[in-house]
């Protein structure tokens, strides 16, 4: 195996970005109006993070650190386990208590954050 610096998470976030700018994603941004901060980490949470903003305010999503005051919630995840619960193999709820994610913010704002604000990739 490569040392890729490539996370699966982020081909993950590419596909949302692109989502976001269709009817369906446009629905979700007005839907949801949160703005998440998501830490991806190689291997262990904490270490060499990747950190991403999901503005579903302005339906963007970029790479670095939200610039517009504090997100709504940050999440923190290992690259696999963000995938798993992306695409909806892993319940966000369970991936909470098994410690898979960590959640920084308004927790109200984190129960909004399902796998249904992803798209369905054709493939994966």
């Amino acid at each position: 195996m490569g040392s890729s610096n490539e996370l699966k998470s982020e081909s993950l976030l590419e596909l949302m970005k692109e989502h976001l700018t269709t009817d369906a994603g446009k629905q979700i941004t007005k839907k949801i109006g949160l703005v998440y901060q998501i830490n991806i980490a190689p291997k262990k949470i904490g270490f060499d993070e990747v950190i991403f903003t999901v503005d579903l305010k302005k339906g963007e999503v970029k790479k670095g650190p939200y610039e517009g005051g504090k997100p709504d919630a940050t999440f923190s995840f290992k690259d696999d386990d963000f995938v798993k619960v992306a695409l909806g193999k892993m319940n966000p709820q369970v991936a909470f208590m098994r410690g898979a994610m960590k959640i920084k913010g308004s927790l109200s704002a984190a129960t909004k954050f399902t796998p249904d604000i992803f798209p369905k990739p054709a493939k994966m």
